[in-house]
């Protein structure tokens, strides 16, 4: 198979905890431009991937290929630089600065000192192109009426929303969202498809989540796990009518 060169790919992921095997050989794979759901019950071992993808567990097997070159299994640290954004389960904010500070985190890669440099005017050019980009972001996800708002005081579907412009704020390539529709109302969860689709165009979206209507509505394909194996992968219409997968998990949400 000839991979794309901007590709994200990982190959027969293994994890163990002590005796017990969170995942057997997954294997997975992005390209520019789609959004590529995980699936599963709880426990299936979705999030044990996300955070072995994202540096914060360490594979007992498998290779990472970024840019179709295999690499070393990323740090969590070195994740901007490699183009890889994610966002959490919940919001993860800075309870104590403002919406504008918590985004401009994001901008100045998470370095600590870069931070107090943007937020002290100490950054020079740097502080002001910063600065003008989280306004842009702010702006295109409808929340500068919140930018001088503390993080602790703002409504969670708004919240929610400061997280995801921190993450797109560094501009990756590949953006991890994971359960970005939990907790949200109905509007809240249209508004988060339509931007999904917007977006990926410049940066390309893996997504856990358990509301099947955004699966289905937004990925191009989907992967499902359970009991940390790869079941079945597929598009939207290949998982809803794949037995095992129906079985499994889906269940009465695949007639929806």
């Amino acid at each position: 198979m000839t991979h794309n060169p901007s590709s994200l790919r990982l190959d027969a992921v293994s994890v163990q905890f002590g005796g017990l095997a969170a995942l057997t050989e997954v294997s997975l794979e992005i390209n520019p431009g789609e959004v590529v759901g995980v699936i599963g019950p709880n426990g299936a071992g979705k999030t044990t991937l996300f955070n072995v993808l994202t540096g914060l567990v360490a594979p007992s097997a498998g290779s990472f290929f970024l840019a179709g070159k295999k690499r070393d299994w990323p740090k969590t640290h070195e994740l901007t630089s490699l183009g890889i954004a994610r966002t959490l389960q919940g919001v993860g904010l800075f309870s104590d600065l403002t919406v504008f500070e918590n985004v401009l985190v994001g901008a100045t890669h998470f370095s600590k000192m870069r931070i107090f440099k943007s937020l002290l005017g100490l950054d020079g050019g740097a502080n002001k192109k910063n600065e003008m980009r989280v306004h842009q972001i702010l702006d295109t996800l409808g929340i500068s009426d919140y930018a001088d708002r503390k993080a602790d005081s703002l409504p969670y579907p708004i919240s929610k929303r400061v997280a995801l412009a921190r993450a797109l704020i560094s501009e990756p390539t590949t953006l991890i969202l994971d359960e970005p529709a939990g907790g949200l109302g109905t509007g809240d969860i249209e508004w988060l498809k339509e931007f999904i689709l917007l977006i990926r165009s410049k940066t390309s979206v893996l997504l856990v989540e358990h509301h099947m209507d955004v699966i289905m509505n937004v990925c191009d394909r989907i992967y499902v796990l359970n009991f940390g194996e790869l079941i079945a992968h597929g598009t939207p219409g290949e998982i809803k009518n794949n037995s095992e997968v129906v079985a499994a998990y889906l269940g009465s949400e695949a007639s929806r």
